[in-house]
């Protein structure tokens, strides 16, 4: 990380640059599976920018070819650009170039990475943790594959945010009781 005095209009804040290859930011496995053929498969992500006051996260994602994840949801607008490969969301195709808008409450997937993955930037304007919903449609896309969910990999979060990633329930989405 690289911070400058770069725009900084006196206000004392700085800008920070980062790269892909910085060393203080490191590839995460978030989400796992065991495929047909006893492979694993992962959601791997980089996060390039996480902050508490104003919350929000910016990251950049690969999804190996095949991956499987849930119908969900976030806790804050969340904003999804496919810059290589493609996924299956739902049912509608989005190849590389594909912008995808989620305004807070609104869920999309399962998602499902292409025969050669996806790569994308993504940036949650909040509270970035998940909410699911349609736990049918999660297994029926799986089953499909023959490949099985493991549990989510250990991460360390902030210590000022706590990690939901077993919660399931639609209590969880913004708005719900």
């Amino acid at each position: 990380m690289e911070a400058s005095d770069d725009g900084a209009a006196g206000g004392g804040e700085q800008t920070v640059f980062r790269h892909l290859d910085d060393p203080d930011v490191p590839w995460q496995r978030v989400k796992a599976q065991r495929n047909a053929d006893g492979s694993e498969s992962h959601v791997h992500e980089k996060w390039l920018a996480f902050s508490p006051d104003p919350q929000y996260l910016s990251l950049y994602a690969r999804y190996d070819p095949g991956m499987v994840v849930r119908r969900h949801g976030h806790m804050s607008p969340h904003v999804v650009f496919v810059l290589e490969g493609d996924l299956l969301v739902g049912d509608r195709a989005c190849p590389a170039g594909t912008h995808i808008e989620l305004p807070l409450g609104a869920a999309f997937g399962p998602i499902v990475a292409g025969p050669g993955g996806a790569v994308l930037f993504e940036v949650m304007m909040g509270d970035p943790r998940s909410w699911g919903d349609d736990p049918g449609a999660f297994e029926r896309a799986l089953a499909e594959r023959g490949a099985e969910a493991l549990p989510d990999p250990p991460l360390e979060f902030p210590a000022w945010l706590q990690d939901l990633r077993g919660r399931w329930g639609r209590t969880d989405a913004p708005g719900a009781g």
